[in-house]
């Protein structure tokens, strides 16, 4: 199914690749060597939260071997846009078939869930003050920060209330819904110890905003690359703003309204129209668009 979804997704949107194949031969060729780069390691950074889960559980894993199922999760997400759902069954389902019990895979859903959160919320903060210090600061980003910060500690908070109370709190008719009772019990099963660990958390949300680094200095060389010399700073916020709007939207994968906000927020903070625009698009061609092509042999081999 997920395989399936893919291919239409890749078909449906043949002619915005196109687009982004015609930006690429127009942009300087280091820049977008390093653009590719900035976007392999956070490949790493997202195998690394996994990792370390892991290896806290005492499960030896190599990070080697994790990094593919980074990439086919992200591809699970684009494929059938769930809310990120989809990719998180799949990789429940893949560490589980390479020996890892259900109830620590859960545990390594719930670490990635609050990590996620977590250095999401510390982005968001963090943009907030650059530009409240920028003196760029508007209502509407405050409104949506709000309600994001609400929805932030929401999601993490109820899956976490979920683990404790189990089956107790699920109304029966949800219940006869095939595989879920398994997965409540497994997630009541996932070792508490790991969500306990200050020492697990600090680093697995590092590495998540590590994720969060990359992805706005990915935007920063993709302005380099079109020849605009940009703050990182005004980028960073720039692309988390972006980023927050496109989480909180209706649409999946943020796909326009994530295009539309960053290429708001470039331009309030000084950049021009064209070049906020271009670069915006290169940016979306690295993390949604390239990533498919071997996310859709990974999840087809994960699949076999």
């Amino acid at each position: 199914m997920i395989f399936l979804a893919g291919l239409v997704l890749f078909v449906s949107h043949f002619s915005e690749l196109e687009h982004f194949a015609q930006l690429l031969r127009q942009a300087k060729p280091l820049w977008l060597i390093a653009g590719f780069l900035l976007q392999s390691a956070t490949y790493f950074s997202v195998a690394a939260v996994w990792h370390q889960t892991l290896r806290y559980a005492g499960v030896r894993y190599s990070l080697w071997l994790l990094v593919p199922l980074g990439i086919a999760k992200l591809f699970s997400d684009q494929a059938l846009p769930t809310g990120g759902m989809s990719g998180t069954l799949f990789l429940v389902a893949s560490l589980n078939r390479r020996g890892i019990s259900k109830s620590l895979c859960m545990a390594v859903l719930l670490v990635s869930l609050v990590a996620y959160y977590l250095s999401y919320l510390l982005a968001v903060l963090a943009s907030i003050a650059l530009l409240w210090f920028c003196h760029d600061l508007r209502a509407w980003i405050v409104a949506v920060t709000v309600i994001f910060c609400i929805i932030a500690v929401a999601i993490p908070a109820g899956a976490l209330w979920l683990r404790h109370r189990g089956n107790q709190t699920v109304p029966g008719i949800l219940m006869r819904i095939p595989g879920l009772t398994a997965v409540l019990n497994a997630l009541g099963d996932a070792p508490g110890y790991l969500l306990k660990s200050p020492a697990l958390i600090i680093k697995t949300t590092l590495f998540q905003g590590t994720i969060f680094l990359l992805d706005a200095y990915t935007l920063n060389v993709m302005l380099y690359a079109i020849g605009q010399d940009t703050s990182f700073l005004v980028v960073f916020a720039s692309f988390v703003i972006a980023s927050m709007v496109a989480t909180l939207g209706p649409v999946p994968l943020g796909l326009g309204t994530f295009e539309a906000t960053c290429v708001a927020m470039l331009t309030m903070l000084g950049i021009t129209l064209e070049a906020a625009f271009t670069a915006t698009l290169l940016l979306r061609g690295f993390t949604l668009w390239l990533p498919m092509f071997p996310g859709l042999w990974l999840t087809k081999r994960e699949l076999q």
